[in-house]
């Protein structure tokens, strides 16, 4: 109860008052809108700049930390595809979109907070190590089973997926952080003392900043569409994700630090992408949105469970 209390409370508090703060006091749906594009534009990427280009990448780009997350995570994907084809007989388009509802975590706005207030500052290099694969992965898997799926009958075009995973990239603010991240890091480059504090200064106003828009985008959600799906997508994502992290990761005899930033990170809430992603190919929107919402409340306890069994 006490790792309930003084880790995960305090941030689901943040949400809640962005919740509040939009929702009857007034606080305007452009000012969320800006502070979603301040944090995942600007302060969370030179949290992963400063991040990446300072930390050891031989020592955390670590193969089985890596396998142990995505393999489970890809795990889930289909697990979401089928469930959804299956049990609830939808489109494949829908179940492409469902099955990118489990597998892509909110691991900026919720996992760095909560691993950052469990385990310290310094628990969170193994955190950036999955996050530089994150994006990169998730919206490679999720528009080649797309363009796949929609391509049914027609034959695949590799360029044509390549080109549209290439778009997606390009345009993605943390991706161009990483790279630059990476060549600091690689490069020895030097950064000038004012630039380390400007960045610092960025940093230090990220996580607070977009706990609070994730409660006022919450706002602008409905619990719609099939709830039975997003009751498995619940399930998926905050159950079966991390039991599949801590089977793989005990297998792989991770550290204890890589462990626990691998559990803490699959086991929060998809992330706002997903209803990105569902936005992008107009397909299963209600549910993705829906689903953003009740598992977003629901980690509440599933993170305090997992923390429970770390402890």
């Amino acid at each position: 109860m006490s790792a309930l209390i003084i880790v995960i409370l305090p941030v689901f508090l943040l949400i809640g008052a962005g919740y509040i703060a939009t929702r009857f006091a007034g606080f305007p749906q452009s000012g969320v809108d800006g502070l979603m594009k301040f944090t995942q534009s600007y302060a969370f990427p030179c949290l992963l700049f400063r991040a990446v280009s300072t930390f050891d990448i031989g020592e955390q780009f670590h193969a089985p930390l890596l396998l142990t997350y995505y393999t489970a995570a890809t795990i889930c994907f289909v697990a979401g595809f089928l469930a959804a084809r299956l049990i609830f007989k939808r489109d494949l388009e829908d179940c492409v979109v469902i099955g990118f509802c489990c597998l892509f975590s909110n691991t900026l706005m919720l996992g760095i907070p909560i691993t950052e207030r469990a385990f310290g500052s310094d628990a969170l290099e193994a955190n950036f190590a999955i996050i530089a694969m994150h994006a990169p992965f998730c919206y490679s898997l999720g528009i080649a089973a797309m363009e796949s799926v929609r391509a049914r009958g027609q034959g695949l075009r590799p360029l044509g997926i390549a080109a549209q995973i290439g778009r997606q990239m390009v345009r993605n603010p943390l991706v161009i952080a990483l790279v630059l991240g990476f060549i600091v890091n690689l490069g020895n480059i030097s950064i000038p003392a004012p630039v380390t504090d400007a960045l610092k200064m960025m940093v230090s106003a990220s996580v607070p900043a977009a706990l609070f828009a994730v409660g006022g985008v919450l706002v602008q959600y409905k619990i719609e569409g099939d709830l039975r799906v997003v009751l498995v997508i619940c399930v998926i994502s905050l159950m079966l994700h991390p039991a599949l992290v801590w089977a793989f990761g005990s297998l792989a005899h991770l550290s204890e630090g890589q462990f626990r930033s691998a559990l803490i990170t699959a086991a929060v809430a998809p992330g706002i992408n997903t209803y990105v992603f569902a936005n992008i190919y107009d397909r299963a929107k209600r549910v993705a949105a829906s689903a953003v919402l009740v598992t977003t409340s629901a980690s509440l306890v599933s993170v305090w469970f997992w923390l429970s069994l770390l402890h």
